[in-house]
């Protein structure tokens, strides 16, 4: 059967052998035992519901094996044995390029040179899932290969929901990922609901098929790193000989080191998992592997002394690197952690003086003993830190819900009013005033023709276009086009690739919209010889609420609010857009952000343009009004200029209050 056949066949129609367990692949921890036995039940139920009765006997057995060897049916009988990768889109079967844009989309996600934990369908994050289980991938890549442009899949959390008659302006699919009622949306329904395979955590860009590998991120992380260490040793003096040391090489976290190489850094990134690092210094991502303190240490001291530009995995735990130095006098300039903290308890973080294998096994049969050695393991690591802070280390929190499970962990990690971390997420200090309140943030494209040829020509597009738009710029924005311009000029050179041809650039409306208006009309003309697919991290200026990373530097207490992604995935939709999604979770945890994204295929056509035009422009410049409307000054900036180089665009202005009115009203009151 050729890979055409098997895509449009969805559910085999005959029994599938059971494919061997391959233990050369990176696979998830066994999940958290949370059902009761009605529970159980229920999730046999649930799971034999995709297949014909006459199955139902032998595979009841399986999956409930499955579920309690895993935590978790996933139904590997039915992974399909070809290979997991982005094709070319001719060779996907399909009625629409929009549809077979999806499925490359999809599988790219998949791949195990990009995903987690492949054949667990995790991408990143440790439970950031694309499906939640073999059964739903197959029905929906069935869906897509079959749907005409007057039908939209809905997805509900992995599931394929059905093709429900549309419109060719609508979105071919929607995606809607662990979208709880809210008081049922704590980490242990996680755990139930998944379980009983009704919901998942699609992260941010895993569930919403946006994925491209860890370059996703290392522009980001290079665009902190370097302000970080800006803010640290002024605009006089380079990073060059200056220690980064943070920890995390599963997932996005493994864009860190290659960050810190174009930086210009020593990058000391510690990861527990042995696979990981490897995988990581095969791709060429780290440039060294060690495994033992006193190695490490003398292998930074001479790093030091030379001012050299490395990165460095330390197969172990981050407290005890972070204790060495401090006890061997290692002077770390910059600091951060990107554990997945959103996923403490199963799997995200690994607690110190326990063996990676020893944290597995008490996960999967001792979580309450895991739970107490990771808050411990954070109270330890974090009283650490606080002594590296005094001796001069810049400390951040990057995104991960670290400052939040330390706190929650009993560690010494407030300031002195008792009310507030002592040290800023690196969207408060970095990302939120210096890119996100002028509307900078994570726009990609993946060329799904895959060939490297078309990644070159978009690269130099965006280069023309970037250099362009900076000779007009304001003033405000001149270091964060410069930046981006240095960034897109070696990114070939950085070696990004993992994956799809893709490629990530941070960039405000305008630019996105003349990069992408350029790119449709490459496509057209025959210059690039497929279709592109835009997109952008939900991590960005609009697409996420989010109280301890996107929208921390939001000041007037709506930061705890939702209605800024919500309004973004809707407007979105009927913009242009060929696919969109909203999710609970990503990131910093179930339950603590609202997150959404979008997909959008361009075809060449006059009517892409229109949909460039007015998509791209609202789903940035609806996050620059809600932040002007919170008061944020670059923010402020950045809407009054938009609105007068769009007549059309009323924005509700925001009257600045004297804090001598507030002062002397409270006064009165005491």
């Amino acid at each position: 059967m050729t890979f055409k056949e098997e895509i449009l066949q969805g559910i085999p129609s005959i029994l599938p052998e059971m494919p061997v367990y391959d233990l050369h692949i990176n696979h998830a921890p066994k999940r958290k035992a949370i059902l009761t036995l009605e529970e159980e039940k229920l999730a046999i139920r649930n799971a034999l519901r995709y297949f014909p009765i006459e199955w139902h006997s032998q595979l009841a057995h399986e999956f409930l094996s499955e579920l309690h060897m895993y935590g978790r049916i996933y139904m590997y009988r039915f992974r399909p044995m070809y290979d997991m990768y982005a094709r070319p889109i001719a060779d996907y079967p399909a009625q629409n390029q929009q549809a077979a844009a999806i499925m490359l989309m999809i599988q790219n996600n998949l791949n195990p040179l990009v995903a987690q934990h492949p054949h667990e369908l995790i991408t990143y994050g440790g439970n950031g899932a694309v499906f939640q289980n073999w059964a739903q991938y197959l029905l929906t890549m069935q869906y897509l290969a079959t749907m005409t442009d007057r039908q939209t899949l809905s997805m509900y959390s992995g599931h394929p929901m059905g093709l429900f008659p549309s419109n060719p302006r609508a979105p071919r699919v929607v995606v809607t990922n662990g979208m709880m009622i809210p008081n049922y949306s704590k980490q242990d329904d996680w755990e139930r609901y998944n379980a009983l395979g009704v919901t998942q955590y699609g992260q941010m860009t895993a569930g919403s098929y946006m994925y491209i590998g860890p370059q996703g991120i290392v522009h980001g992380t290079t665009i902190t790193v370097m302000n970080a260490f800006r803010k640290l040793l002024g605009s006089k003096e380079n990073p060059k000989g200056k220690v980064f040391l943070t920890s995390g090489l599963g997932g996005m976290s493994g864009a860190q080191p290659k960050a810190g190489n174009i930086v210009g850094c020593i990058t000391v990134c510690a990861e527990v998992n042995p696979d990981a690092a490897k995988k990581r210094f095969e791709q060429g991502w780290v440039n060294e592997l060690i495994d033992d303190l006193q190695s490490l240490c003398n292998r930074v001291k001479i790093a030091i002394q030379n001012k050299e530009n490395v990165s460095i995995a330390f197969i172990g735990n981050i407290v005890d690197v972070w204790e060495y130095f401090y006890e061997k006098n290692i002077p770390v300039a910059v600091g951060s952690d990107q554990t997945s903290l959103h996923n403490p308890w199963s799997g995200g973080y690994y607690p110190v003086d326990v063996s990676f294998d020893q944290a597995k096994e008490m996960i999967a049969n001792d979580p309450d003993a895991f739970k107490i050695a990771v808050q411990k393991s954070l109270v330890r690591q974090v009283a650490v830190i606080n002594k590296h802070v005094e001796r001069g280390t810049y400390f951040f929190d990057y995104g991960n819900a670290f400052l939040l499970e330390s706190s929650r962990a009993g560690a010494d990690i407030l300031d002195a009013s008792g009310l507030n971390f002592r040290y800023s997420s690196y969207v408060q200090d970095i990302l939120g005033p210096m890119c996100f309140d002028y509307g900078f943030g994570p726009f990609r494209w993946v060329c799904t023709s895959c060939d490297p040829k078309d990644l070159q020509i978009t690269d130099q597009i965006s280069l023309t276009i970037m250099k362009s738009l900076q000779t007009e710029a304001p003033e405000e924005i001149q270091q964060q086009m410069e930046d981006n311009i240095q960034w897109i000029e070696h990114a070939e050179q950085n070696n990004l690739v993992v994956g799809s041809q893709a490629r990530i650039l941070y960039a405000d409306s305008n630019g996105r919209i003349e990069i992408a208006l350029a790119f449709n009309k490459a496509v057209g003309d025959g210059i690039l010889s497929a279709p592109i697919v835009l997109g952008r991290d939900h991590h960005d200026v609009s697409g996420t609420d989010s109280p301890y990373r996107e929208t921390s530097n939001i000041y007037d207490g709506s930061r705890y609010t939702a209605d800024m992604a919500i309004q973004n995935v809707i407007g979105d939709s009927f913009r242009g857009a060929t696919w969109v999604s909203i999710h609970n979770g990503g990131g910093v945890g179930w339950g603590e952000v609202i997150n959404g994204g979008f997909g959008m295929v361009l075809d060449g056509s006059q009517e892409c343009d229109e949909k460039i035009k007015e998509m791209l422009f609202f789903d940035v410049n609806n996050g620059i009004a809600r932040r002007a409307w919170a008061r944020n000054k670059g923010a402020m900036q950045a809407i009054n200029y938009e609105t007068k180089q769009t007549p059309s665009l009323k924005i509700t202005d925001v009257n600045l209050v004297s804090e001598d009115i507030i002062d002397q009203l409270f006064s009165t009151q005491k």
